[in-house]
């Protein structure tokens, strides 16, 4: 093959693996990764990264929605931006602060108790920017087309031989509990405890009343009985 052909078909391979590699780029606006993606993994930590889409505006927060197996009681905030914070919901966490600079991204850390038994975990994330957009990555791919704005997923290798799911505490978030905290087991069984010692508190106050009631009239009627008999005495006089 002459030189010259050999270059004239290299170049429009060169520009579609070009077109190909852009493509993919774009398609990953989240991302997540994990140095112990593996199923029944313990103290795993998971990062995500949001790309900034936005030329005149920053990310002011993040939203993601934890598959099943994962709860928000489970999970502690391991890095994030600058003044960010993490706030558990009611379907996952939020982390957010002071909206960063056009174009950047926004990347951080998360701690999880344990990573359930699956092959893949799908976190469907919500990025909000300081002038009010929304960019929602929470589409899965479907008859093998690649979504326009595909979730995050995280591949998991399966459990290592004899790793067991954690025993749960039973700690739960309902819509009725503040999302920025979580419930513990000591302050729900503590509610309890603290209505029975009220219910008690009554029972011994109204005790307490009757016996001070019934002093007060014992000196009543023993200031009576002398009153008369003072009255008999002047009257005898």
């Amino acid at each position: 093959m002459r030189p010259g052909i050999r270059h004239r078909r290299a170049v429009p391979l060169l520009a579609l693996g070009l077109v190909l590699g852009a493509a993919g780029t774009a398609a990953a606006h989240v991302e997540v990764g994990s140095p112990t993606a593996q199923a029944l993994a313990v103290d795993a930590e998971v990062a995500f990264s949001a790309e900034g889409e936005s030329s005149t505006a920053g990310i002011a927060d993040v939203k993601v929605v934890l598959p099943a197996g994962l709860t928000p009681a489970d999970l502690t905030l391991v890095k994030a931006p600058s003044g960010w914070a993490l706030t558990r919901t009611a379907e996952g966490f939020t982390v957010a602060g002071p909206a960063l600079a056009p174009g950047a991204a926004a990347d951080w850390t998360v701690r999880f108790r344990q990573l359930p038994d699956a092959a893949s975990l799908v976190f469907k994330t919500l990025v909000d920017y300081s002038d009010g957009r929304t960019d929602r990555w929470i589409e899965l791919p479907q008859g093998g087309a690649e979504p326009q704005h595909p979730a995050p997923v995280l591949a998991l290798a399966p459990a290592a031989p004899g790793a067991r799911a954690l025993p749960t505490d039973g700690v739960t978030l309902s819509a009725s509990v503040s999302p920025s905290v979580s419930p513990s087991p000591a302050s729900a069984s503590a509610a309890p405890t603290v209505a029975a010692g009220a219910a008690a508190g009554g029972e011994d106050g109204g005790g307490t009343t009757a016996l001070v009631l019934g002093g007060v009239a014992g000196v009543a009627v023993l200031a009576t009985l002398v009153v008369l008999v003072l009255r008999r005495r002047k009257s005898a006089s």
